[in-house]
């Protein structure tokens, strides 16, 4: 609506006619000329410094071919081809139009990116669109994107032109064009939505009038943005094109009033403007616009029969009344919010100033040793607390946003999988975002969950030969548990220790993550409770020295932790630990397991076939019959000796027959062998013999025919039970060193040696660090090249906002007063 009936838009109540002759552009008085530049340099401090101000301003919106372009051109009062670089489409643009009566010429000038400060003035017109086309090609090329929200601020002072600001906007478009991101379309309309969302800013918003009102896209995103049409001016451009269709005055009375679709106080301004695109002067140009105005006005007179309803829509016809209204409305705007505007730079001026005296009082304690050692321990200490209380449980900041998953872990920490595992380790809560302490225990446990992954890796035949028949050489009744548990010691020594360092480097990685969140959490409560943990903004070197020192303290814990499960590693895997024999003393059922018939066997002196598919054994004994008892007694012990030293003696007193090859195929088992007397004929066969008294090769016949040691009688003895017997017997110890390792010590030691220490130690050895030094290398973090030119800078931009600022205070004051 161009207008509305409520206090927000008043509609004009005079024609063009029955105002005074005095031209348009001037102000009424020296009151609103003074209102429109205080804005202006408002307006233009806003954008350099970022700053949020509820500045009156009018945002032009429409789609791409409604006339937007043409309507600014005419506002201005000269062309500048904006339409050729299609400005509107990618960048908005702050068009600053000042009327001054001496500048019979145009004068253009940009303000410069990130400054308040303008360049110098444009002489050429055609050089505005190259300017704006650079620009605008230059920030999109630094931000990698097909539009942006930053505006470029032009100010023109002219003659010809009125005293207004207006912002165009990037026009609607349907499809994007050839060469942009097909997302385009929606990038410029949620970047319009959000120019024109503030409730500070009139609507200006332009539709052609070939368009119906019920079959208009765009209005309905207006309507969107203000539903009532309460702050929007509705204009209707390319009027001329639908004049054509009317011929008697009910059916533009119909038209002009938009009755039914925009309601009853809304009320649209009908525009049409040159067509010809020629080149031609500025008096020519402005004496097109007149021409056209009065055309339209003639055609609506003497063209219509009957007329218009002149003294009703008279006002919104035309762009002269356009401009006017523009104008007027904007510095009506401009007195209502001049008090509120004072209220509001009162209040920006003093939060400058107070960040102006710490940023001076920072610079100052750059020189004051005292007070940089007091404000640096104070923060290190609120560091130091924070990781404690990530570590104890915490859920500030946002988990959300600052937590990892394990997947995010794994793959930020360049660590990857666990080393052995190959299959998928997915712990409970493993696609949370976690953080502190609830992270460490979820990597803890994924360790046990990898740990227990792992089971013993099969072994060659010739690697348990090798084992094997090197302890059955030495004799002794435990050969066959020490080569299975030297296999399982092997083996956990060789795939459990990568686990065990990969579990200190996930840790180490997360304990080092909580740096960043405790700086996050030390400036969250030093904003919210005052600066009570020293403020160290800006040094760089300092935060650079502490946050090293963190990531040192962690390493070396990670290191120690290491050294410590490895210790705990090699006392599981140590010869003489009793780990492996722990599930393998006394007792029945599953207690007695294959290995104790190994050990009972290995009581004689016999060789081991480990080879696949041949004959598991050749066993011959020899006993002496002084140091066997007889069969009856075989179950007596000697008096003041045990069992295991009766066995130690038996073996001592074997003898020891030629032991054949793992590899080489052996006859059938011989027990009970008469000592032979001479040579057999042919070949004699290669056998290991033992002499010895026939009621003991019997008492040995009977326990072989039983199938007592690693197959049966009938089947000669296989190589694959021995095989797999002794296999099993290293998984199950395997299983146990794993257990023992992983439940007994390595969880307690991972929880003492990280986090004892980071609770209990982390701020004395940060300390100890960083200020344990003399004052020269203690000021080396402090005046290292470019942290002070970065508090300068920052004080120079304070300095320049404080001025720019207190200038528009002054001004705002003055102008408050004339109120």
């Amino acid at each position: 609506m161009a207008a509305t009936s409520n206090t927000f838009l008043a509609t004009p109540t005079k024609t063009p006619s029955e105002k005074s002759k005095k031209s348009h552009h001037h102000f009424p008085n020296s009151d609103s000329k003074s209102r429109f530049e205080a804005y202006n340099r408002l307006q233009s401090a806003a954008v350099a410094f970022g700053e949020k101000l509820p500045i009156p301003e009018i945002v032009a919106l429409g789609g791409q071919s409604d006339g937007k372009s043409s309507l600014l051109e005419a506002l201005l009062g000269f062309r500048f081809n904006v339409r050729e670089v299609e400005m509107g489409t990618r960048r908005p643009l702050i068009l600053q139009m000042v009327h001054d009566s001496t500048a019979l010429e145009p004068r253009c000038r940009f303000q410069e990116e990130d400054s308040e400060e303008y360049g110098s003035p444009v002489v050429l017109a055609s050089a505005i669109a190259d300017i704006i086309k650079s620009r605008t090609e230059a920030l999109l090329k630094k931000t990698k994107t097909a539009v942006s929200s930053k505006p470029i601020v032009m100010r023109a002072e002219y003659a010809h032109c009125p005293n207004l600001t207006i912002i165009d906007t990037p026009g609607f478009v349907l499809k994007a064009k050839k060469g942009e991101p097909e997302n385009t379309p929606d990038e410029i309309l949620s970047m319009v939505k959000s120019l024109a969302s503030p409730p500070h800013r009139i609507l200006l918003f332009l539709q052609q009038s070939s368009v119906e009102w019920c079959s208009s896209l765009w209005l309905d995103v207006i309507r969107e943005i203000d539903p009532t049409y309460r702050r929007t001016v509705i204009v209707v451009s390319k009027f001329d094109n639908r004049l054509k269709e009317f011929t008697d005055r009910w059916e533009v009375d119909r038209y002009l009033s938009a009755s039914g679709y925009l309601g009853d106080g809304t009320h649209p301004f009908f525009v049409a403007l040159p067509k010809d695109r020629n080149t031609v002067s500025n008096d020519e140009f402005r004496r097109q616009i007149s021409q056209v105005d009065s055309d339209v006005l003639r055609h609506l007179r003497e063209g219509i029969k009957g007329g218009f309803d002149e003294e009703k829509f008279r006002p919104f016809v035309g762009f002269g009344c356009l401009r006017e209204y523009l104008e007027s409305e904007l510095q009506k705007r401009y007195k209502e919010a001049a008090p509120a505007t004072l209220a509001l730079l009162e209040q920006r001026c003093s939060e400058v100033n107070t960040e102006l005296a710490r940023m001076d009082s920072k610079i100052q304690a750059t020189s004051d040793v005292a007070h940089l050692r007091r404000s640096a321990m104070l923060h290190t200490a609120s560091i130091s607390n924070h990781v404690g209380v990530l570590i104890d449980g915490a859920a500030d900041p946002a988990p959300e946003q600052w937590g990892k998953t394990t997947m995010e872990e794994q793959s930020e920490s360049s660590i990857g999988s666990w080393p052995g595992v190959t299959a998928d380790v997915k712990p409970p809560n493993s696609t949370l975002r976690l953080y502190g302490g609830a992270a460490f225990e979820r990597a803890i446990h994924e360790f046990r969950c990898a740990a227990y992954s792992i089971e013993c890796p099969p072994v060659s035949r010739e690697k348990v030969a090798n084992i094997l028949l090197a302890h059955a050489g030495r004799g002794g009744g435990r050969g066959v548990t020490e080569a299975a548990a030297e296999i399982a010691r092997a083996a956990a020594r060789s795939w459990l220790a990568p686990l065990l360092d990969t579990a200190c480097d996930r840790l180490a990685f997360v304990l080092g993550n909580l740096f960043d969140l405790a700086l996050e959490r030390s400036c969250s409560s030093n904003s919210d409770y005052g600066r009570r943990s020293g403020n160290m903004d800006g040094y760089v070197g300092f935060h650079a020295a502490l946050r090293h020192s963190y990531n040192r303290f962690i390493k070396d814990l990670a290191k120690q932790c290491k050294q410590l499960v490895r210790h705990h590693l090699d006392s599981a895997t140590s010869p003489y630990s009793q780990v492996c024999y722990e599930n393998f003393q006394g007792g029945s059922g599953s207690g007695i397991t294959s290995t104790n018939r190994f050990n009972q066997a290995l009581v004689g002196s016999f060789s081991l076939e480990l080879s696949e598919g041949g004959p598991a054994l050749r066993h011959e004994k020899v006993r002496d019959q002084e140091n066997i008892p007889p069969e009856k007694d075989a179950q007596e012990t000697t008096p003041g000796k045990g069992a295991e030293n009766r066995e130690a003696l038996r073996e001592s007193q074997l003898t020891v027959p030629e032991t054949p090859s793992p590899d080489q195929p052996c006859d059938m088992v011989y027990v009970g062998i008469k000592k032979e007397v001479g040579n057999e004929h042919g070949a004699r066969k290669r056998q290991a013999r033992m002499i010895g008294h026939s009621r003991n090769s019997d008492n040995l016949r009977l326990q072989n025919a039983g199938g007592f040691l690693f197959g049966n009688a009938d089947s000669g003895l296989r190589s694959g039970s021995a095989y797999s017997d002794i296999c099993s017997s290293a998984a199950q110890h395997f299983s146990r060193i794993r257990e023992v390792l992983v439940e007994q010590s390595v969880m307690s030691t991972l929880n003492s040696g990280f986090l004892t220490p980071c609770r209990d130690r982390l701020a004395m050895a940060l300390g100890l660090d960083l200020f344990a030094v003399n004052d020269e290398k203690f000021m080396d973090m402090f005046v290292a090249p470019g942290a002070i030119d970065i508090l300068q800078n920052e004080q120079q931009s304070l300095q320049k906002r404080q001025k720019i600022l207190q200038s528009c205070l002054n001004e705002f004051k003055t102008i408050a007063r004339a109120l």
